[in-house]
């Protein structure tokens, strides 16, 4: 993989072709929910893209802005939009990045202070616009659709149990780049316990790249930096995944697949491959099938990284849980890499997943 180590704002362009259709982006800014019940602004259709900056209050109502350039206000129109929105707490005064296709709801980055750690719910389907992805399920509800988490770190929990444990906390959401085909955004979080110092900070870089009718890309770089002594332990816990929905998995009627062709999580589990991925018919419609592929970053500590696989719907390349530990970062240590994850129309044979993977990682 080339271009992360040079900072994240020189990650390397070429992998960024072949873009077609049209893409909204909103973003909401903090506020008490009492202002945000009152002036919550409601989305409105437009042609192209559009960005919404929100910090609706009575003295500053939301600034709209189109095509990258600012807008006139615009009156706030519509019924609270709290009542249509995921998150932990209904109390939220948090920043969401939300991004739409055609106004059709794609993706959206949580960032609540409330939550456990950042993640992205829905990833929309490409054919459905109806996400493959579940924001919460059974057996384990506190999986979240695309996650990046862990726990038995320093004693602590950045994956799961409440926020005592520990919690990855944004810092700074910026919407760097919208296209009408390309969205890209940075955020900084830290790792911390409440009333504690932050033990790592990670520095991470998010593109949705929509390149055609039957699939987009979603690109996640990261750079962990350990601002204490860290120790991991042995966990099969978190760190980067997707909790898909129901039907697409195993125990639903889907199908579960890695790059080697193997099937289903006894083949799958802790076996190396460069990509897993599950697909299926959507319940609502089974006309449609969709899917989505998580592609595992071929550099230490990942390379011929085993993978956490369940039938019920969870993937992840899992280096903490299959590689002898403990782990230890000094200060200023810490890792770093690009995952990339591809939502599709279809089977694993209408998309290739190994080009896919060349073209970013090379090789």
């Amino acid at each position: 993989m080339a271009g992360f180590s040079q900072g994240l704002e020189n990650f390397p362009k070429k992998t960024w072709k072949n873009r077609l259709p049209i893409m909204e982006i909103e973003e909401r800014t903090s506020m008490k929910r009492r202002d945000f019940l009152r002036t919550a602004a409601a989305s409105v259709a437009v042609s192209g893209l559009s960005v919404t900056i929100g910090n609706a209050n009575e003295e500053n109502p939301s600034r709209w802005i189109f095509q990258g350039k600012e807008g006139k206000t615009v009156p706030q129109w519509g019924d609270p939009e709290v009542g249509h929105v995921t998150t932990y707490n209904p109390d939220f005064a948090d920043k969401h990045l939300w991004i739409r296709k055609d106004n059709q709801l794609l993706a959206v980055y949580r960032t609540g202070q409330n939550q456990k750690y950042p993640y992205i719910y829905p990833l929309a389907g490409p054919k459905s616009m109806v996400s493959v992805t579940t924001e919460s399920g059974q057996p384990w509800p506190h999986h979240r659709s695309m996650f990046f988490g862990l726990d038995r770190v320093n004693g602590g929990n950045y994956w799961q149990q409440g926020q005592k444990d520990g919690q990855i906390l944004s810092q700074g959401l910026k919407l760097e780049e919208a296209t009408t085909t390309k969205v890209v955004w940075t955020d900084s979080c830290l790792w911390k316990k409440p009333d504690a110092d932050a033990i790592f900070e990670d520095q991470r870089r998010y593109t949705i790249d929509w390149r055609c009718d039957d699939y987009y890309i979603v690109d996640f770089e990261m750079k962990m930096t350990a601002l204490t002594e860290v120790t991991v332990l042995k966990t099969n816990h978190g760190f980067f995944g997707v909790r898909v929905s129901p039907e697409l998995a195993p125990n639903g009627g889907g199908v579960l697949v890695n790059s080697e062709g193997a099937t289903g999580q006894k083949a799958t589990e802790g076996k190396p491959a460069k990509w897993c991925a599950y697909y299926g018919k959507r319940f609502f419609n089974p006309a449609i099938t969709e899917g989505v592929a998580v592609l595992c970053p071929p550099e230490k500590p990942f390379q011929n990284c085993p993978w956490f696989t369940r039938d019920y719907g969870n993937i992840s390349p899992m280096p903490f849980n299959y590689n002898p530990g403990p782990w230890v970062f000094k200060p200023g240590e810490g890792l770093e890499g690009v995952y990339r994850t591809v939502v599709f129309a279809g089977t694993v044979q209408d998309v290739d997943l190994n080009a896919l993977w060349k073209e970013i990682y090379g090789g």
